[in-house]
């Protein structure tokens, strides 16, 4: 049986999860933005939330910080996984690791 607090995380996370289900391919995210359109939270709960995904359809790549960045350490296995799923949709990185969010960030609609 879930505890209380247990049963308000999930539902955190699944509204946390469909605004990222609406990031599309090609196209990401800040962790801010997507808790400004999930409400109730911050961005770094919206870090816990990707960090939580097993479900291999939410895009959980499509979400990187703030200054474009992924948020995994540069190098590590995360950090290759991630660019390679972005960049397979088609996304660009500059010399500094970075993504433009003007060229590549997604404007949300009302959801």
């Amino acid at each position: 049986m879930k505890t209380p607090r247990e049963d308000r995380t999930q539902t955190l996370y699944l509204r946390i999860y469909a605004v990222v289900n609406q990031v599309p391919a090609g196209r990401v995210a800040t962790y801010g933005q997507v808790a400004g359109l999930a409400g109730g939270c911050s961005p770094r709960q919206v870090g816990y939330a990707m960090a939580a995904v097993r479900d291999p359809g939410i895009p959980w790549h499509r979400v990187i910080n703030s200054r474009g960045k992924i948020s995994f350490p540069a190098g590590s296995e995360g950090f290759q996984v991630q660019k390679k799923l972005l960049e397979d949709e088609g996304i660009i990185f500059d010399e500094q690791e970075r993504i433009s969010l003007k060229l590549w960030g997604w404007e949300a609609q009302a959801l």
